[in-house]
């Protein structure tokens, strides 16, 4: 990691239905290649119950016997569950925050709550898309039947918890948009 400055920490939590390219667009800020990388971007890469073949996204596939025993000595800042696998967050992610790094993860509106005890400050960028893109874009990455497929969209359409700063980020168009879009809220503040 580079040296950071531990007064301009941030945190960004990126949620939005299954589908609307939350991982493709971190990818896209993290190493955008006509434009220099933003400052102390730390991205953190998830801990996921499920075999790396799976892929879809940058991830640690763990089994549930590892999974259990890396949450008990204290490996995760968070951890929830959805569609039947355990996720968390690296310990390390709480690290590089205190060191003053923007530390950017793909969440769930099931842990905003707890992700904003973990990373004060935290921002929600909410990534959206049309059920019609949602359904392809699942489609395509051939990891769910049609009835998954059915019930993911059918929880497209959420509410997030009050309280917390939201950024839209409408990724149903060209990814560079939508790409320059979450960059722009990745951006520091002028002083």
């Amino acid at each position: 990691m580079t040296p950071a400055n531990p007064d301009r920490s941030r945190a960004f939590a990126v949620v939005g239905p299954s589908g609307s390219g939350k991982d493709t667009l971190i990818a896209a800020v993290a190493g955008l290649p006509d434009l220099p990388r933003l400052p102390d971007l730390h991205p953190v890469r998830r801990v996921i119950t499920r075999p790396e073949s799976a892929g879809g996204e940058p991830f640690e596939g763990v089994t549930g016997a590892e999974f259990a025993a890396r949450a008990a000595a204290g490996a995760f800042a968070l951890v929830w569950q959805a569609h039947g696998l355990q996720y968390a967050i690296p310990a390390s992610a709480v690290a590089a925050h205190r060191a003053g790094h923007t530390v950017i993860f793909n969440g769930s509106r099931a842990m905003l709550g707890q992700a904003a005890e973990v990373f004060p400050g935290l921002t929600v960028l909410l990534v959206t898309a049309r059920p019609e893109t949602l359904a392809a874009r699942l489609a395509a990455r051939g990891r769910e039947s049609r009835e998954d497929i059915a019930a993911r969209l059918a929880r497209a359409e959420f509410a997030l918890p009050p309280g917390l700063p939201v950024i839209r980020i409408d990724n149903d168009g060209p990814l560079d948009a939508a790409a320059a879009a979450m960059r722009a809220a990745l951006q520091p503040e002028s002083s």
